[in-house]
């Protein structure tokens, strides 16, 4: 009897601190949709729960604007994005299959050089790599936002503990041995094997790449090519008379959605990628 009391109770603790959990993280995306249909007026007068109606007109008053050109920045950070996470979960996952399924003398080298890699701030390499594009001349380009993300050590990680535990060697000695070229056996046996971790991680670098400011505020200047990350921090630095809270509540609701697009088309595979990858078999 006490050990149904006590599993009955763990129960209803779960479930309370569930939805506690849950109420945190969607309130602020409540709040951000009600900020969203409210003026500039309505949101200097303070905090609400109630939505407004100028949802249409902050949309209207940012898509309209001239001076900002909101939906270039939108479909620059889809092409950025898209690319980024197409390119860096394909190599990671083909240079782990690299470091996996051979054996060569320098391979603990190899796999610790990345490894090292993966400690080094973005920020101390940044000077360095602003004269790199610059000389070869992209700067003011999209490529160095997409370029890069073909090495990326933390995915390149997963990747190859994912195939520890997901693909056997077996598997890939028998292609060989029905003559299946390296090409054709990484891409139509070890990908499909792939398909869930691969789904995660270009969900987290779709994410990463599309929050980006950093590297965008480094190495773009003109307008037309700015991204979302970038066109908000413009709206946020205007001076205090021309700001509008609303314009800028709408911008960052603009950003979320793409995002939250990505994940529930590929939200399945989140569970099984996660999972699987993480457990060694």
């Amino acid at each position: 009897m006490k050990s149904k009391g006590y599993n009955g109770f763990r129960t209803v603790f779960a479930h309370v601190l569930l939805i506690i959990l849950s109420f945190m993280c969607l309130f602020f995306f409540y709040i951000l949709l009600v900020n969203a249909t409210r003026s500039h007026a309505e949101l200097q007068k303070g905090f609400s729960v109630l939505p407004g109606s100028h949802l249409l007109d902050n949309f209207r008053s940012v898509a309209n604007d001239g001076t900002f050109p909101m939906v270039r920045g939108v479909i620059n950070s889809l092409f950025v994005s898209t690319c980024s996470a197409a390119i860096c979960t394909y190599f990671s996952a083909l240079t782990a299959y690299g470091l996996y399924a051979y054996d060569f003398k320098l391979r603990k080298v190899a796999f610790t050089f990345i490894m090292a890699i993966l400690v080094m701030p973005t920020q101390v390499t940044a000077m360095g790599f602003l004269r790199l594009i610059t000389r070869m001349g992209m700067y003011d380009s999209l490529a160095p936002l997409i370029i890069p993300s073909i090495a990326s050590p933390s995915v390149f990680y997963f990747m190859y503990s994912y195939m520890q535990s997901s693909l056997p060697l077996s598997l890939v000695e028998a292609a060989r041995i029905d003559g299946s070229g390296e090409v054709r056996t990484f891409n139509q046996i070890v990908l499909p094997i792939m398909k869930p971790a691969m789904a995660v991680q270009a969900i987290f670098t779709f994410v990463g790449s599309w929050n980006n400011y950093f590297v965008p505020a480094l190495v773009i200047q003109s307008k037309e090519k700015m991204t979302v990350p970038i066109l908000i921090a413009l709206l946020r630095g205007a001076d205090y008379m021309n700001r509008d809270m609303g314009k800028i509540y709408m911008m960052i609701m603009v950003a979320i959605v793409p995002i939250i697009v990505v994940y529930l088309f590929l939200s399945k595979y989140i569970i099984a990628g996660v999972t699987l990858g993480g457990v060694k078999g």
